[in-house]
């Protein structure tokens, strides 16, 4: 729909992950006109396998997101589009206007917002090709089919102490790279007493066959054989959209390194009529399994506000 033509829909959900597509899934099981935008940005395409959700335990996540389109479109009051938002507002009636890209333009009595993250994290040579797969922030999605490998965790301070500490789940050789900064010696005595090794060294680089990890290389020329990399990501908002909708956003700090929306227990962000869910919200972690839920949340919360008729 082109120009001031356009007509009003129940909701509006942006983001067609896993949290996107399970609230739109309930939204369209109550009968709700729903509209989920796809900008096909899904953050964890790159891994071979999903980790940790019942039922599709190391599924591929294409195939995932495919079958979860499919099961959408099955129900009528379901419209699927690939498209990025640019801009969007709450008119003077409590509705919600969303401009995309390319001019067109949608409205929805309510809107969900899972557009997932921006994935932050070092820009050392030989970790992009390897995101995913043998370099990884989560060892709860990716921990398990990296077992009993030497490994690094790529962080600093507390942060990285406690990312050291909780690798050893999966493995008893653990190195903390600090990349040139220092540590205290309480965090030192943390890591001796744990049973995990220290390298301040500067880093270079990583090294390894296609997307498999071999070793850390550092300045001065020396090399850690590692099989896999922990490291610190921070996560940030894709766009402006829900500081422009007047959502308002947690600030990073060392140990939660989010920037999310911030919504309470039933994914409601404060502005009436406007839920978020996945990974973009707090209290949800980065995980396919907790991006279900939340979803499926902010779904049920839409609809029973849009039966109350406000």
């Amino acid at each position: 729909m082109q120009g001031n033509d356009i007509g009003m829909r129940d909701c509006i959900v942006v983001g067609a992950g896993a949290a996107g597509m399970s609230a739109a899934l309930t939204l369209v099981r109550a009968r709700r006109s729903t509209l989920v935008i796809d900008a096909g940005q899904q953050s964890n395409l790159a891994a071979a396998g999903i980790g940790g959700l019942l039922g599709h335990d190391r599924r591929p996540p294409a195939e995932f997101y495919a079958a979860g389109r499919a099961e959408l479109m099955a129900y009528p009051s379901v419209e699927l589009c690939r498209g990025e938002v640019a801009h969007g507002v709450q008119e003077d009636d409590g509705s919600f206007t969303v401009t995309f890209s390319d001019g067109r333009r949608e409205r929805a009595r309510s809107m969900v917002l899972a557009p997932g993250m921006n994935y932050r994290y070092p820009q050392l040579p030989g970790m992009n090709e390897r995101w995913g797969h043998s370099v990884f922030h989560c060892p709860f999605c990716h921990g398990w089919e990296v077992s009993d490998r030497p490994m690094g965790v790529l962080a600093e301070g507390a942060v990285g102490v406690h990312g050291a500490l909780n690798l050893r789940a999966w493995s008893d050789r653990i190195t903390l790279l600090t990349n040139g900064s220092e540590l205290t010696d309480q965090h030192r005595e943390q890591l001796a007493v744990g049973g995990v090794s220290l390298d301040e060294r500067p880093i270079t680089g990583f090294d390894g066959p296609g997307a498999e990890l071999r070793s850390a290389v550092f300045a001065d020329g020396g090399e850690l054989l590692i099989g896999a990399l922990l490291v610190k990501t921070t996560l940030y908002q894709r766009s402006t959209l829900a500081r422009d909708l007047g959502a308002s956003l947690t600030e990073p700090d060392e140990m939660l390194s989010v920037e999310a929306i911030k919504v309470d227990a039933m994914t409601r962000t404060g502005v009436p009529g406007l839920y978020a869910a996945g990974d973009a919200a707090t209290s949800v972690p980065p995980s396919m399994a907790a991006a279900v839920a939340s979803g499926y949340l902010a779904g049920a919360a839409a609809a029973v506000q849009l039966a109350a008729g406000y």
